[in-house]
């Protein structure tokens, strides 16, 4: 068994190429159905997030397998394997699991320690395994990955100021319009991001937040929570031609804000229109940013604003990655217990083999023992056993490496005469 993980991400894709790469819901299904057809994958799980699109597979071998995940994503989103040479990253074995164990904990996202992510790698396999696409292998992994996340998130302040994104965000929208104090703004979209948003409006003084959603009930159950107003799509033009701030965070798959819309929310006005887009896939049509009187900024605008702000949390981010490496490493440990547990069983029994034959080869000098003597010389030879064995087992347990454990567990089963487990 080998876990190896391909993707893109922010950090090497722009964020044309990771709105390409999206996976909708119908997308996922055939996606996972390629991995079924393909032998070269015994389990898959795709993670699609606004960072990144990452696809973990359980494969027989490394170059049959990359090549066939590769695929899964060139094959799925309609994209040349040309377009993800460059930006495309892969990650092996206890690389994998150490960059997932990240990923979880929100150590690399754009926005550091976001808590959305978390939750993402749970949904992940939990999508991958209501299509039958993941098994043990990748549940452990993912499983291990989200505790880690859980963990970073208890230990160290990672993720206390989730809403780092959108207070980037509206620190560029203060500056546009020269401050936020009596504007008016419109957010799109219900979600978490789109609550955060209404909470920075208020927090900075703008007059009136009107929340609009394609749901208008969810759009109501967010505007009373934050004492907005609300409304469904329809009023998107009224609304964009009143506002000072727009901030749009839905999940949609297509534009939300057309270049047209927004160039007939600016007929007649003399004030600028800030527009933040924080969605991936966009849901505002680039080309409206070359547009007289709007400011534009979407996710690749704010990278420089966020990268200021995680260096300021620099203390916390190294307890982080250092909790993420004795994650990674205890999982390591527990993986190579269980591929290698047929092999310390059968030492095991080895030991008690050989306890049991020589307490029969002496069994006529201790037939003048008491019972409880004979208990104390068994119990005797079998600790005996088992300390000396103890020691090669925990070595090897500890082995970095897979090729190197791997040797060490062929000499131990042929010193041992034993067959060494295949699995």
């Amino acid at each position: 068994m080998a876990i190896l993980a391909l993707g893109i991400s922010h950090r090497r894709a722009a964020v044309e190429l990771l709105e390409r790469l999206a996976f909708a819901d119908a997308d996922l299904v055939k996606a996972y159905r390629r991995t079924a057809d393909d032998a070269a994958v015994d389990e898959a799980v795709i993670v699609s997030t606004c960072n990144r699109v990452e696809i973990y597979g359980k494969i027989p071998s490394y170059h049959a397998g990359f090549q066939a995940l590769k695929r899964v994503l060139c094959e799925s989103r309609g994209i040349a394997p040309d377009d993800l040479a460059e930006p495309l990253y892969s990650h092996y074995e206890a690389d994998a699991a150490e960059h997932l164990f990240t990923v979880a904990s929100g150590l690399d996202s754009m926005v550091l320690g976001e808590t959305q992510i978390l939750a993402q790698v749970r949904e992940a396999l939990k999508r991958a395994e209501g299509e039958r696409a993941s098994g043990p292998a990748l549940a452990a992994v993912f499983n291990a990955a989200v505790n880690t996340g859980r963990r970073v998130r208890s230990e160290t302040g990672v993720g206390a100021a989730p809403d780092v994104f959108v207070a980037a965000g509206a620190d560029l929208g203060a500056e546009v319009l020269g401050g936020l104090e009596g504007r008016h703004a419109v957010v799109i979209g219900a979600g978490q991001m789109s609550a955060l948003a209404v909470k920075h409006m208020r927090r900075r003084g703008v007059a009136t937040v009107r929340v609009l959603n394609r749901s208008l009930e969810r759009a109501r159950a967010l505007a009373e929570r934050t004492s907005a107003e609300a409304g469904d799509l329809a009023e998107l033009p009224g609304a964009l031609a009143e506002a000072d701030i727009a901030i749009s965070a839905t999940g949609a798959a297509g534009v939300v804000l057309t270049e047209a819309l927004v160039r007939d929310a600016l007929q007649g006005r003399q004030r600028p229109l800030f527009v933040l887009d924080l969605a991936v896939p966009r849901d505002v049509e680039p080309t409206a940013g070359r547009l007289r009187g709007i400011t534009l900024v979407d996710i690749d605008g704010l990278r420089a604003s966020v990268a200021v702000r995680a260096a300021e949390t620099a203390g916390d981010i190294e307890r982080a990655h250092a909790i993420v490496a004795d994650e990674v490493r205890r999982f390591s440990i527990r993986r190579r217990a269980e591929r290698l547990g047929p092999l310390f069983r059968a030492l095991r029994e080895r030991g008690d083999a050989a306890v049991d034959a020589e307490l029969e080869r002496f069994r006529s000098d201790l037939a003048g023992l008491e019972p409880h003597e004979r208990e104390a010389v068994t119990a005797l030879a079998r600790g005996v056993v088992a300390k000396l064995l103890h020691e090669p087992i925990v070595r090897l347990k500890e082995t970095p490496g897979t090729g190197t454990q791997d040797a060490y567990a062929r000499a131990l089963a042929e010193l041992f005469g034993l067959e060494l487990p295949t699995a």
